[in-house]
Order: structure tokens, then sequence, then C-alpha cells
């Protein structure tokens, strides 16, 4: 006979095996009311952007912080109430709260951070410092 597929199951069963190395804050935990949202980084030019999904949090529930060079976003999502009248099947969406953080380069403009959300995904703009022109220096050499 097959089992039936449960990815979640899987996961709780890797975090329970790997709670013995690691600190149980640095695992998710798929039955707790934590959840960790997903986010792209990507590195530009002259800007880093970091998107997160958040669907159904709303923007007056998002923190964002730096300290330290370190970004923190931290945010709650509502549960839903689930009528048992409702028969569900698969639940999946997460609600609770969150946080994520990042370690941000030397060369992050801490000071002019912007963030946006727009149909459930935050943006951060994180705007490098500008370089320094390497000027050449020229060394007299003695005899």
């Amino acid at each position: 006979m097959i089992g039936q597929y449960k990815p979640l199951s899987l996961i709780n069963d890797l975090q329970r095996e790997l709670s013995n190395f690691f600190p149980s804050s640095a695992i998710a935990n798929f039955d707790s009311e934590e959840w960790s949202p997903a986010v792209d980084i990507t590195d530009e030019e002259d800007k880093f952007v970091i998107k997160a999904d958040l669907p159904g949090v709303k923007s007056e529930d998002i923190k964002v912080t730096v300290e330290n060079d370190v970004l923190t976003i931290k945010g709650e999502r509502e549960s839903e109430k689930r009528e048992q009248s409702n028969n569900y099947k698969r639940i999946e969406r997460f609600s609770g709260s969150f946080m994520r953080r990042f370690t941000l380069p030397e060369a992050a403009n801490l000071e002019k951070i912007k963030a946006k959300t727009t149909d459930g995904v935050l943006e951060l703009t994180v705007p490098k410092k500008a370089k320094a022109q390497a000027k050449p220096l020229e060394i007299k050499v003695e005899k």
C-alpha cells in the first residue's frame, strides 16, 4: 500500500532530527503560530531590492527596523476562524507572527531605506553608498 504524501510532516521529521544540532529558533516550526515569508533579494548597480511575499498582511501590521547593520522584517497575519462545518481537506496557509532578518553589506545606505507594499508584496529598496572615486597616487622613488 502506498502512503499519503505529507510534505509538511517530512519537514517536521527533519526538524526533530536537526533540533539536536541547532537552536529551535533557527528552524521554522510548521506546527506553531509562526511562519516565514518567501523573500527575493537582488543586487543592482545602485541598490539592493528585497521583496517579501506577505499576502493577507496589512501594511500597518508590518514593522521594518535596522540595528547594527541587521534589517528585520516583523509582522503578523491574522488567523481566520475555521468552522468545523467547512470540511477542510487541506490547510497550507500560515497565520500568526513572522520575522526575517538580513545582515546588510557595508555598501548599504541605511539612512535611505524605503519600504512599500503592493498586492501583498513588501518591497524594500536599500540604496548603495556612493563609491569614492579611486584617485591614482604617484609615489616618488628615491635613489
